[in-house]
């Protein structure tokens, strides 16, 4: 039996709950795991749902982002410590061998745990995201310094404040290529209502700089590493970074096949239908 809408979800691990969107009331049957960007979260798959009904589908909000908790006072957001919420969340639903959907920075985490954790997944697609972050060995302590730095500044640090819900949604479009009905989604699902007016939910942690980067032979390897097929839908005006990552990253893969759809970095809100089609025909 499946919800006639999307339903909320919440699964508890050690240190944090995670929370999402889910299309089924089977929460412990394999499903189709959705993974969101950063600064977004889990209603960024919204616009997929009715295209993926027969799928069991659970999109979540990374830790820090949506409803789900911030991490605790003293730690910070490293990319791995994403992996291991996988694996967390893995381990208590008893999930193998399933096939992950990651938009951009969740296309990155998603890539890192399965290239780790490959009996766990049993397919991977990348929303306009290929690839990691990376920085020159040069960099290092550069990165260190402006990482270390950027915490102090992070501290001091006050969100935003919004009087209407327009005013955010506003905002949200102004830093992005969303139109008004997708950065509502993900406003709705990412902003608080406070007595002085609305604020983002997102902890502010996730916008200081990361001190240690992955080198570009580090990222060749996960992906090398890689043992599942892939595939890459992309936004024809999407990242750059995606078009210069297809390049630097694409002889590494295993199995890659890469489509090309009208739009931009939130290609799959964009063209739900076409990219629901893809995911389904590819999983």
């Amino acid at each position: 039996m499946r919800y006639c809408s999307p339903a909320n979800i919440d699964y508890q691990l050690p240190q944090l709950t995670l929370s999402g969107l889910t299309n089924t009331q089977e929460i412990n049957s394999q499903p189709l795991l959705c993974l969101h960007g950063w600064l977004d979260n889990a209603a960024s798959f919204l616009p997929l749902f009715p295209y993926l009904q027969a799928n069991n589908v659970v999109a979540i909000d990374l830790a820090g982002h949506g409803l789900s908790s911030h991490r605790d006072l003293g730690a910070h957001y490293h990319f791995i410590d994403y992996v291991y919420d996988l694996l967390e969340l893995f381990e208590l639903n008893h999930w193998q061998n399933i096939a992950i959907v990651g938009h951009s920075m969740g296309g990155m985490i998603a890539t890192a745990f399965a290239a780790a954790f490959p009996e766990k997944v049993s397919s991977l697609t990348l929303i306009d995201s290929i690839g990691f972050v990376t920085e020159p060995a040069q960099k290092t302590t550069a990165n260190l310094r402006s990482g270390m730095l950027s915490r102090f500044k992070g501290l001091s640090k006050q969100k935003s404040v919004h009087h209407s819900l327009e005013s955010a949604i506003e905002a949200r479009m102004n830093v992005s290529d969303l139109a008004y009905e997708q950065a509502k989604l993900l406003v709705e699902r990412g902003i608080k209502l406070t007595e002085k007016g609305y604020i983002w939910r997102s902890d502010s942690r996730l916008r200081t700089k990361s001190p240690l980067k992955l080198s570009t032979e580090q990222a060749k390897q996960l992906i090398r590493d890689l043992t599942i097929p892939v595939q890459l839908i992309c936004g024809d005006s999407g990242l750059l970074m995606v078009k210069e990552g297809i390049k630097a990253y694409k002889d590494c893969f295993n199995e890659l096949n890469i489509y090309s759809l009208d739009g931009g970095h939130h290609v799959h809100m964009e063209q739900p239908e076409k990219v629901a089609k893809l995911i389904k025909s590819f999983i």
